[in-house]
């Protein structure tokens, strides 16, 4: 029976290491730890989540529709956001305080827009005020160019560093031949700004001519998480491969992070998009996750309230419907571990101020993990 088993086991070792990829990490299965409290259902696609300072909750759809929760009020605000292009992947992105919200109220948020010239729509970043139940105040801070009808890789994700610099993402638009690798082309990069949308003059690009002055970094596919890491304060974000290929990158400025002349992904037809995964002066990804697990939303995890996850990194999946924890030491990853699996597709992850963990769950809502 002993030599059986033994015969067994070594079986599937040399399984599942001809089935390990060069970046893969053994992921765990879930252990049932934590509980999952359902906190506001009146959303269908709960992509954008940010606190106020009395503890009430700005929930985003991506239709365009914003809520102010407070405990069991739930009041919808006027946005006057006419330009919303809804189609696709497209519509109300991300919403964020200002780090210094309680003395000035600006909220910054992205969406796609059909400001500007042409069909179609393009994302857009503005800072606005909450009175009462409507924006006020609102202020265009960016909008990328071209508009165009393509329903895919609008981004986009919002953060400020520790310096007071605000970065967002806007995805390639689906035009991955033009836009990643051009920065005198909008899609395809992460942008950094002043907090009035001005541009730092020490950004990287800002005396190159035609370029766009707002590119931090480049060679970018579609980054839905972005998120500062607690003790570094270094940009951490990922995006969407195609079939393969999701990648985890820690930003460096100026850099080009390489799409779509090298990746670790396949066209969604099988077929190859490049034979390059590695080129001089392009970046290679902290992590990437083959087959694609479609990530969006991500945060590291501060506080006490789960001191085995604390500076760790949680992912949400949209594909495979659970959220993903990410261990680290230092800038490796060490470990994958399922938080909620088959919760539904999760689209946002957010740290709230109590201390707790929120997650954005299409068709369910805002839902809270709580440690049993």
């Amino acid at each position: 029976m002993k030599m059986k088993f033994l015969a067994l086991f070594l079986s599937a070792f040399f399984i599942s290491c001809a089935q390990v990829k060069k970046n893969d990490v053994e992921i765990i299965p879930t252990q049932s730890s934590f509980s999952f409290e359902t906190i506001f259902s009146e959303v269908s696609i709960p992509w954008a989540l940010t606190w106020l300072p009395d503890g009430s909750m700005l929930v985003g759809d991506k239709s365009g529709e914003i809520t102010l929760v407070k405990g069991e009020q739930a009041t919808p605000i006027s946005t006057g956001f006419d330009d919303l292009y809804l189609r696709g992947q497209g519509g109300l992105l991300d919403i964020i305080t200002h780090p210094n919200y309680d003395e000035n109220g600006w909220l910054y948020i992205t969406y796609s827009s059909t400001q500007g010239d042409g069909d179609g729509g393009n994302t857009k970043l503005v800072r606005t005020k909450l009175e009462g139940s409507s924006f006020t105040n609102t202020e265009v801070l960016y909008k990328a160019t071209p508009n165009t009808t393509a329903g895919v890789h609008f981004g986009s994700r919002i953060v400020f560093d520790n310096d007071g610099y605000l970065y967002f993402t806007i995805g390639d638009r689906g035009n991955r031949d033009e836009n990643p690798q051009d920065i005198t082309r909008d899609g395809g990069k992460t942008y950094r700004l002043n907090e009035d949308g001005s541009i730092p003059s020490d950004n990287p690009f800002v005396n190159e001519p035609g370029a766009k002055g707002a590119v931090y970094t480049y060679g970018h596919r579609n980054q839905q998480g972005i998120d500062l890491h607690p003790e570094t304060g270094k940009i951490w974000s990922h995006e969407h491969g195609p079939k393969g290929g999701d990648e985890i990158n820690v930003h460096t400025k100026g850099a080009n992070y390489g799409w779509p002349t090298i990746t670790y992904g396949v066209n969604y037809s099988g077929t190859t998009i490049t034979e390059e995964t590695e080129k001089p002066g392009m970046e290679q990804p902290l992590y990437y996750w083959t087959p694609s697990i479609a990530p969006s939303g991500m945060v590291f995890v501060t506080g006490d309230t789960y001191p085995e996850w604390k500076n760790q990194l949680l992912v949400g999946s949209l594909k495979f419907q659970y959220l993903e924890l990410v261990k680290l030491e230092g800038e490796k990853i060490i470990e994958r571990k399922k938080i909620a699996e088959n919760i539904g597709r999760v689209r946002t992850v957010k740290m709230g101020p109590d201390g707790y963990v929120y997650m954005g769950v299409e068709g369910k809502g805002i839902v809270k993990i709580v440690p049993n």
